[in-house]
């Protein structure tokens, strides 16, 4: 358990340290505009000239507490990491002269910088933890008055985008949603990185070899559905199973070679729970040992 915690936080405080990296190589130097915390900080700096890094600790300081007294202290310890070493490593960074003007150009650092905000977020989301700063004003609204916190994040983002926009030509603001949309098109890949898969359903006359073979060869789990066929109306089992991607084509082989006219249909799944996927696989020989 200790070393699931540890590895936790190595995580989070990797994904903190990438959304950093971001800002200081890509997003600062071409003055591309954001959203989120950082984006209101850079709204903040142009303003009042306060530095962003100390706003965004005084900042997400005042989400934790807010977070805290409203969503209770539960909830704010997953921020806690986020809310404190962020804006810490964003400090630390903004002063490491290698690390600044890596391109002046502001397509690539609008790419670049996108896949890492996403990366970053993505990662400290996966570990069960929050970014803090401005993902936790949706939450509280949710709580309070019922409101969709996807739609009050975009609410959010676009407010500080716009606060952006008064100072910034109309080129830097198209950068600036690009951004917004592909770190948010990233962070749902990395939100469902190795947890798709592929499901697979097989109508064949040879149902009974290839329900065997699948459990035998690939080692995978299969479930018998049982049909009819529209125009015969002829009783027909089908097979249902759900692989990895990369023993799709092991499947089709096994199917090819049982029955080369049998039906199949493949499709993808963001998600599969239970036996063999998210839990440990339990074989028969060790269920009759602990009955």
């Amino acid at each position: 358990m200790k070393m699931s915690n540890m590895k936790n936080l190595c995580l989070i405080l990797f994904g903190n340290t990438v959304y950093a990296l971001a800002i200081v190589m890509f997003i600062l130097p071409n003055d591309i505009i954001t959203g989120g915390t950082t984006g209101l900080g850079i709204a903040v700096n142009h303003y009042f000239g306060l530095q962003i890094h100390t706003f965004v600790l005084i900042f997400n300081t005042l989400m934790f507490l807010l977070g805290a007294a409203v969503l209770g202290m539960k909830f704010a310890l997953t921020t806690l990491v986020s809310t404190f070493y962020y804006p810490i490593i964003l400090g630390i960074l903004e002063n490491v002269p290698v690390l600044q003007n890596v391109t002046d150009d502001k397509m690539l650092s609008t790419i670049c910088g996108g896949l890492m905000i996403g990366l970053g977020i993505g990662v400290v989301i996966r570990c069960g933890a929050s970014t803090g700063g401005m993902d936790i004003p949706p939450l509280v609204l949710n709580k309070k008055f019922g409101l969709p916190v996807s739609v009050m994040l975009y609410v959010f983002d676009f407010a500080i985008l716009i606060f952006q926009m008064v100072f910034t030509n109309k080129e830097e603001v198209i950068y600036g949603i690009l951004l917004v949309l592909i770190y948010t098109v990233m962070l749902d890949k990395v939100l469902l990185m190795g947890s798709t898969r592929t499901q697979v359903k097989i109508i064949s006359g040879e149902y009974e070899k290839l329900n065997h073979l699948i459990q035998e060869k690939l080692d995978r789990g299969t479930t018998l559905v049982y049909t009819q066929t529209g125009y015969l109306r002829k009783d027909q089992p089908m097979i249902l199973t759900v692989v990895s991607n990369r023993e799709l084509m092991r499947l089709n082989q096994i199917v090819q070679e049982i029955d080369p006219h049998a039906f199949m249909i493949i499709g993808n799944v963001n998600e599969v729970r239970g036996r063999g996927f998210s839990t440990q696989k339990v074989y028969k020989n060790e269920v009759g040992m602990n009955e």
